[in-house]
């Protein structure tokens, strides 16, 4: 399993997680100065990485073989977010899609990586955005206050609609059936045919990042410096993980639920970032104790800004060669 985090320092942080016995570590693979401004979001899928920055490129990642392959550049903005779509019979990813704060949605092929086309999504920047997993559409939210939906088959906006606030986080679930939003305090679970709410979920504090697992279950994290798994479906708080960092946690990545046959011990992991550089790995079998202690944690010494990881091995066919270049835009 792999980790990326990416920091306010311009730095990006690659992690594998090892499991021996009983036992877990977070064995560092790389760590360099990849951008020229604060790294905005990153996105691993399989073998492959990416992360955004406020230099206004994408950078692209190898993991079997732990460097940078090239930089994407067709954004006028910061990149504020990315997302990976890999269909269900796949162990590579098919496209990249990423938003950024100049209001357009930039969409990639992802072998090898070449810009189909941009699309204007958002009169201002766009905040985030995720992908269907049918692959034929995508959701963005920006600084507009608006929900976009973009059809890829077409590449272009096929909806947009006035949010009563704006929100920072925007996701389906895993079959894609409903997809959740966060707007300060309070998540939203909507139904994806007609965008009808169906469950609310309220926290403490500000949430700044969550992350999907199997069961119903979605993971939140924010300035409550807790971990918090939340039951979809009736809207109640399964169970938390109080005081899981000594700051506010920016990032988080279930490792289960992804795909199927994923079913192992694996999917009970959880990884969590927080803000003061520390990244920690939980078994989320082992909450009901008392005080659960992570299975493992890292110190990158940097203020970590955003954290992706996949679950799937890194061992797949390498991407050298792959050359990651600007292409010309085409119908998608």
């Amino acid at each position: 399993m792999a980790l990326l985090a990416g920091s306010y320092e311009k730095f990006i942080w690659g992690f594998a997680l090892k499991s021996q016995s009983e036992s877990h570590t977070l064995k560092p693979l790389f760590s360099f100065p990849s951008h020229l401004g604060p790294i905005k979001s990153v996105a691993v899928a399989g073998p492959v990485a990416a992360s955004g920055a406020a230099d206004d490129t994408i950078k692209v990642y190898d993991l079997s073989a732990n460097t940078e392959i090239g930089s994407l550049l067709q954004h006028s903005g910061a990149v504020t977010a990315l997302s990976f779509f890999t269909p269900a019979y796949l162990s590579f990813p098919r496209n990249l899609l990423s938003g950024s704060d100049d209001g357009t949605v930039a969409i990639y092929d992802a072998d090898p990586f070449v810009h189909l086309k941009t699309v204007p999504a958002h009169k201002r920047g766009v905040i985030d955005l995720c992908i269907h997993p049918s692959g034929k559409l995508a959701l963005s939210v920006g600084r507009d206050s608006c929900l976009a939906m973009l059809n890829l088959v077409r590449g272009r906006r096929s909806f947009c609609c006035r949010l009563d606030e704006e929100a920072s986080i925007v996701n389906f679930d895993l079959d894609g059936e409903r997809f959740f939003m966060a707007t300060e305090e309070k998540v939203t679970v909507h139904k994806s045919e007609d965008a009808r709410i169906v469950c609310e979920m309220n926290c403490q504090k500000r949430v700044l990042c969550t992350s999907q697992a199997e069961n119903n279950l979605l993971f939140t994290g924010g300035e409550d410096r807790g971990i918090t798994a939340w039951d979809t479906l009736t809207g109640k708080v399964s169970y938390c993980i109080e005081n899981a960092h000594s700051t506010r946690v920016k990032g988080l990545v279930a490792f289960g639920g992804r795909r199927a046959g994923d079913a192992s011990e694996d999917s009970y992991l959880i990884a969590s970032a927080s803000s003061d550089g520390v990244i920690r790995v939980w078994d989320m079998r082992m909450v009901h104790k008392e005080k659960p202690n992570s299975l493992a944690e890292a110190n990158t010494k940097s203020r970590i800004t955003c954290l992706a990881g996949s679950s799937l091995k890194s061992s797949q066919r390498p991407l050298i060669g792959n050359t990651a270049r600007k292409g010309e835009s085409e119908d998608v």
